[in-house]
């Protein structure tokens, strides 16, 4: 499979996984009742997400991977900002648990798994130069990712149960936390 094998492969498709596993988890706790058939669309459009972006990143090539790592970590903490702040304000806004943010709906869940997937794409352009077999890669770090949601989605719904009306407050925050670990750790390197 050129120089990475499958371990580091699997290594790198859990790494890329963790966000949405966090986002899974932070987004289900908020939700009143999340049903299978959501769990697996959202599950599905991480995993996808996933998939592609190491899969464009791998076809894009130097020039516009190097323009958009200028601005990727601050998209990313925007889009997870936006989205966080929202559940937090709805937190405290909304009396009604039938009204909390529903991470699952297309635009939310949209935003969501580009937000979670911007760090694929360097990592695509990464294993260009590593000979990697980008269709094996991408379809592990999908899998991976896809599996891993389910899981975030799961242990979120339990732990919607118990944390009750501040459920919402809580996962908005966790992607508020998500959002600036991605910019300060890109921040950082400078």
């Amino acid at each position: 499979m050129g120089s990475l094998g499958l371990i580091s492969i699997s290594v790198i498709a859990l790494g890329l996984s963790a966000d949405c596993f966090a986002v899974a988890f932070s987004g289900c706790i908020t939700m009143k009742s999340v049903s299978k058939k959501q769990i697996v669309i959202a599950s599905l459009s991480f995993g996808i997400f996933q998939a592609l972006m190491p899969l464009l990143g791998w076809l894009a090539g130097q020039t516009v991977v190097d323009y958009i790592a200028g601005f990727d970590h601050w998209l990313a903490f925007g889009l997870l900002a936006f989205i966080g702040g929202k559940m937090v304000w709805e937190s405290f806004r909304n009396k009604d648990e039938d009204c909390r943010t529903d991470i699952t709906k297309w635009s939310t869940l949209l935003t969501l798994s580009v937000a979670t997937s911007i760090d694929a794409l360097a990592v695509g352009l990464t294993f260009a130069f590593l000979e990697v077999n980008i269709t094996l890669a991408c379809g592990i770090i999908g899998l991976t990712a896809f599996i891993v949601s389910i899981l975030g989605f799961v242990l979120g719904r339990k732990a919607g149960k118990v944390l009750g009306k501040r459920a919402e407050l809580i996962g908005g925050l966790i992607l508020i936390a998500i959002g600036l670990r991605i910019l300060l750790s890109h921040l950082l390197q400078v």
